[in-house]
């Protein structure tokens, strides 16, 4: 697919819902263990009610990685896979399949440049639609990498399934939504540093006529739209990981999360994990747009 030329026909919104999914599980599946040690940094040194002590401690991206192979095995760096991809098949496929087809209905009729405003507009829809339809996913995904770090007695389930009976049973239907509300913000954020950026320096390159439409191109622009989104979202993405991982009680609300992170680690807490953020999200951006892109051409080919 690497040589593959842009097609003359353009995908149908079908195929961008189908292949924006398949380009997610991809991305997922090569960046997951980043993601992993990106939410142990987060909520490490979190203060927990009941209060507990733990003996593991994590140190950077790689310190984090060879922690977790050392103490736990390889097959930590997977935990909360399944769940991950559920949550990006529903996931991606909204937020990243239908941005093209919403940019289109906010735009006046006979319109041929989409203007910021309307990007963004459109970014932010899809990304809060698509958190209404997956957070169930994300929580139990959430779950699953921190329970890790716990001993085998202490961890709360024992597969994905059972995960979902769980938290349904002792915290009501609104567990599975824990969070929907920083979460939406997070992706809202994160949908437009993704999307509009990524939709933006693909343009401007092609109008610049300094790139052609091909990898090169979407592995700039997607590069660019991962550091984007790591800078803005990451204090919304830490309150999220916390708030998701929280006991039932331990904080009112979201709000209750981030002050008392305020309290214990300062502005810096928000930026916890900055590092492995940047490395996940940057490489699952460049993975999954190169992977979104030819997806396309691939299908289009096909039909």
């Amino acid at each position: 697919m690497v040589g593959l030329k842009p097609p003359e026909v353009p995908p149908t919104a079908t195929m961008k819902f189908v292949s924006a999914g398949m380009a997610g599980c991809i991305a997922d599946l090569c960046t997951f263990p980043l993601d992993t040690a990106k939410v142990r940094l987060q909520i490490q040194g979190e203060v927990k009610i009941p209060q507990t002590i733990s003996s593991v401690e994590y140190r950077g991206v790689l310190g984090t990685l060879s922690t977790m192979v050392r103490t736990e095995g390889a097959r930590s760096l997977y935990s909360g896979l399944a769940a991950g991809l559920q949550r990006q098949m529903s996931f991606a496929s909204i937020r990243i399949g239908l941005y093209d087809s919403v940019k289109q209905l906010y735009s006046p009729k006979g319109t041929e440049n989409t203007g910021l405003a309307t990007r963004l507009l459109a970014g932010c829809t899809t990304g809060a639609v698509a958190v209404a339809c997956a957070q169930p996913t994300d929580v139990v995904k959430v779950r699953f990498q921190a329970s890790g770090a716990l001993s085998d007695g202490a961890r709360r389930y024992s597969g994905t399934v059972d995960a979902y009976r769980t938290i349904a049973r002792e915290e009501g239907i609104r567990g599975l939504w824990r969070g929907t509300l920083p979460n939406i913000a997070r992706n809202a954020i994160i949908n437009c540093g993704e999307l509009v950026t990524y939709d933006l320096l693909k343009d401007a390159l092609l109008r610049a006529q300094l790139m052609t439409d091909n990898i090169p191109c979407h592995f700039v622009a997607a590069f660019g739209a991962g550091f984007c989104a790591t800078v803005v979202a990451s204090p919304v993405d830490v309150v999220k990981t916390r708030y998701m991982n929280a006991s039932p009680g331990q904080y009112r609300n979201a709000l209750s999360c981030l002050l008392a992170l305020l309290m214990q680690d300062g502005p810096a807490g928000l930026y916890k994990g900055f590092v492995p953020s940047f490395l996940r999200l940057g490489s699952w951006n460049v993975v999954m747009f190169v992977s979104y892109e030819q997806l396309q051409r691939a299908a289009v080919l096909a039909r």
